[in-house]
């Protein structure tokens, strides 16, 4: 890079892979200027808005986070949507490199017929919901007495466990009012959570699996006959405390006596059961029924369909079988992994050739697979490659590099930029609703209301 000026890097998502990739560059030898992007009015992405409210411990990852963007090293510019309100050709006349952290958002595909139905729902739509999300109605089709959730992760439990818990349970956590309203509502009875694999094979963390047998006035069951282990199993028990800790908490359930099965809302865990077909037995067009396969285990840990069907009578149908990126604007998208295609976080365009001064980190880079553990050596890969492609006498191309240009050029184009001292309205405005309510905060829902609130133009 021959020139005198700070590099300029813009990051496009202020979730935790976005601020780690930020934290990280000014750590470097680098003389850098950041701005993070981030299109809702509110940073953090997942861990604000796809963590379950009643988990304040995984949502203390946000005080890390806060952390990092209070000390001023680092510049936020939220509510600018990429793709609408600035795009890609326009970012390169304002900066020398831009890094997308856009994260993976959208429900992965369930390939099986019915899923189109009314009743059948994305997990990851739910969990917006439920959060709080700005862009999700603000309400949600709670009438089904008896739930089906497709899946083994820990957000088919978080879905299980919302559905499943009371909601005046719920008032200790942030749950924005309508939410609460909505569950409040709720005639549910049963849930039950169908895994494809067997108890070994299931991808929850021991403490979430725990915290089911806790939730107040909901029994768990589970069924003896799904207990099957293999060679695969028991290597995956011996091999890993995590697998033996979710296994000994599941087998430990199976020692309960129906008998004492007296709560007035039952959690299901199902095992070795394939979601075959989502089913409409009155022709309505709604969810009457879920439709599972028996499987059994081969031995390695995968399993094969027995041929053998189950009927379930669910009136709704929730998929947790995992998440998926969506493709942005004037960039490269692989459609089969859901990310951007790219090269230790340098993306590629269809021809393997890297795009000069494009990178990406986090889940539109690898996937939606790991922890933060995994986020943060993203993030340093990334930026790694990024520092090393800045010694190129060629690198800086930036033709407006002073960082009031961009400012300029979007409050021209009539965006409302929400900046940090912005977030701190909100953030000081939502402690303040919940502690008139002996909580932690609240959330404000409404997009235009979080704006409002955030540029201090609320008229209370």
């Amino acid at each position: 890079m021959s020139t005198d000026r700070q590099l300029r890097v813009a990051i496009v998502g202020a979730g935790p892979a976005g601020i780690y990739a930020a934290d990280i560059l000014t750590k470097t030898d680098l003389d850098v200027s950041i701005d993070l992007f981030e299109r809702l009015p509110a940073p953090f992405g997942l861990v604000r808005y796809g963590v379950a409210p009643d988990h304040p411990r995984i949502k203390q990852i946000i005080t890390a986070l806060h952390k990092v963007l209070d000390r001023g090293d680092i510049r936020l510019l939220s509510n600018v949507d990429y793709g609408i309100d600035v795009k890609l050709d326009e970012l390169r006349e304002f900066y020398d490199a831009v890094i997308f952290s856009t994260g993976a958002i959208a429900d992965a595909s369930l390939d099986v017929p019915g899923v189109e139905l009314d009743g059948s729902y994305g997990a990851a739509d739910f969990v917006s919901w439920y959060d709080g999300h700005p862009y999700v109605p603000t309400t949600w089709p709670l009438e089904a007495e008896s739930v089906a959730v497709v899946g083994a992760g820990n957000v088919a439990l978080d879905v299980a466990r919302i559905l499943a818990k009371h909601a005046d349970d719920l008032l200790v956590t942030e749950i924005p009012k309508n939410v609460y309203e909505g569950l409040k509502a709720s005639p549910v009875k049963d849930v039950h959570v169908f895994a494809r694999r067997g108890p070994a094979q299931a991808k929850f963390s021991p403490l979430e699996l725990r915290e089911l047998g806790h939730v107040p006035d909901v029994d768990v069951i589970v069924y003896p006959e799904d207990f099957e282990f293999d060679d695969g199993s028991l290597a995956a028990i011996g091999s890993s405390n995590q697998t033996k800790q979710v296994v000994k908490t599941l087998t430990d359930w199976t020692l309960n006596d129906p008998s004492t099965f007296t709560a007035s809302r039952r959690l299901h865990l199902h095992f070795l059961h394939a979601p075959a077909e989502i089913l409409d037995t009155d022709g309505d067009g709604k969810v009457d029924a879920l439709r599972t396969e028996r499987t059994q285990l081969n031995g390695d840990g995968t399993v094969t369909r027995t041929g053998e069907y189950q009927e379930w009578p669910v009136q709704a149908v929730y998929r947790a079988v995992g998440y998926f990126g969506s493709p942005l604007p004037e960039l490269p998208f692989d459609d089969h992994k859901g990310v951007i295609p790219n090269v230790e976080g340098r993306v590629i365009d269809i021809d393997g050739r890297p795009v000069d001064g494009v990178y990406c980190t986090g889940w539109i880079k690898r996937g939606p697979v790991g922890l933060i553990g995994h986020t943060k050596s993203d993030a340093s890969e990334t930026v790694r490659n990024l520092v090393e492609d800045s010694q190129r006498p060629d690198f800086a191309s930036a033709t407006q590099p002073a960082p009031a240009a961009v400012t300029d050029f979007l409050r021209e184009r009539g965006v409302q930029v929400v900046e940090w001292s912005g977030w701190q309205l909100l953030d000081a405005h939502e402690r303040a609703l919940g502690e008139a309510e002996g909580r932690e905060r609240v959330k404000v829902v409404p997009r235009e209301e979080m704006i409002d609130i955030a540029l201090g133009a609320r008229r209370d």
